[in-house]
């Protein structure tokens, strides 16, 4: 199995390598990708040195997957190229996550829609794949009619510059303009802007759990709003979440059925005060929920708190397992099972 990782040398590329080593990928052709800059470096896979290439040579060898964690505008432009050399990409930009012939895909929830002819597969929005893990197995069972949440997102999701700027802004130092992810400070600072303001006023990441969410669940009549916030924080995303079902229920049922649902763990003991928190994520590849009560000021309604490492479940865990289930089942390779 030839697996790309195009990006490596960025954040989530380098957790990319990390989860493949960890989850005992079949890899027997290793091939780290980057930009121009990038050609050259080394980087470590498996206790092995292996020599960063270019998009251009990287599509000569032919990679069975390509995992991308480069941008939207590197995927929109070299995705195709590695797919009509036989790659199956999973890609971790937002590029193709709302392209209506890309499935958006969180392997608990909708792999089975995968076959050999998803040449190109869209990894959701972090702070997506861990609300969807726990609201899908909910929705199957009550309906949700209404969800609003809010997000409190740490700043690696924002990438290398954030961590950096954070970093210096913890020692004390003011960073430069150009050393700025941010309009603000992130250190001690909680920041009401992930990504770009849109017209409707909402940023671009809020919107994106508004429509990936519906994607993957596969129901547009779910309304979703969202506000989403950068803290300083390491390890993970963090979520209130409130939802109306259309139907009544048992909140000890909602604990089991969350309980019964791979890949979720239930943190829940007010009394002993447990409950998920990003330093219990960090590092982790499950997804955590705790908080869970029943909302009294309306009917059918439920508060959840859902914690999950946004490298990791969020980003390059999720990549993995949606490649771990195409070996899997033969939806690559040269063995690939005929299409359904």
């Amino acid at each position: 199995m030839k697996v790309a990782v195009v990006g490596v040398t960025g954040l989530v590329g380098g957790v990319m390598c990390k989860v493949l080593e960890e989850h005992q990928f079949p890899v027997t052709t290793f091939i780290p990708v980057a930009s121009e800059r990038s050609v050259g470096k080394t980087v470590s896979f498996m206790g092995k040195e292996y020599t960063v290439v270019g998009m251009e040579e990287a599509v000569a060898l032919r990679p069975d997957i390509a995992l991308f964690s480069a941008g939207g505008s590197t995927s929109l432009e070299w995705a195709p190229r590695f797919a009509a050399a036989g790659a199956t990409v999973i890609d971790n930009s937002s590029a193709w996550r709302m392209d209506p012939d890309k499935k958006l895909v969180v392997p608990e929830i909708n792999a089975h829609l995968l076959t050999t002819e998803d040449k190109i597969i869209a990894n959701p929005n972090c702070s997506t794949i861990q609300l969807v893990m726990a609201l899908a197995p909910l929705h199957r069972r009550y309906h949700m009619r209404r969800v609003v949440v809010s997000t409190y997102q740490s700043f690696t999701g924002t990438g290398m510059k954030a961590v950096k700027q954070y970093q210096l802004e913890k020692k004390g130092f003011e960073p430069q303009k150009d050393e700025m992810a941010y309009h603000y400070p992130i250190f001690e600072n909680c920041i009401p802007q992930c990504d770009v303001f849109l017209s409707n006023d909402y940023t671009k990441e809020e919107m994106k759990l508004v429509n990936e969410t519906r994607k993957i669940i596969g129901d547009d009549s779910i309304g979703v709003t969202a506000t989403a916030v950068r803290v300083p924080v390491h390890g993970g995303h963090s979520e209130s979440v409130n939802i109306e079902f259309d139907k009544p229920f048992d909140v000890a049922e909602v604990k089991h059925i969350l309980r019964e649902t791979p890949g979720v763990v239930v943190l829940d003991d007010p009394a002993q005060y447990q409950y998920p928190m990003p330093m219990f994520a960090k590092d982790r590849d499950e997804v955590f929920v705790g908080r869970i009560r029943r909302d009294e000021s309306i009917d059918n309604g439920l508060n959840l708190w859902v914690v999950a490492d946004n490298l990791r479940k969020g980003a390059a865990t999720n990549a993995v397992q949606i490649a771990a289930y195409l070996v899997a089942n033969k939806l690559v390779g040269q063995h690939a099972a005929t299409p359904a």
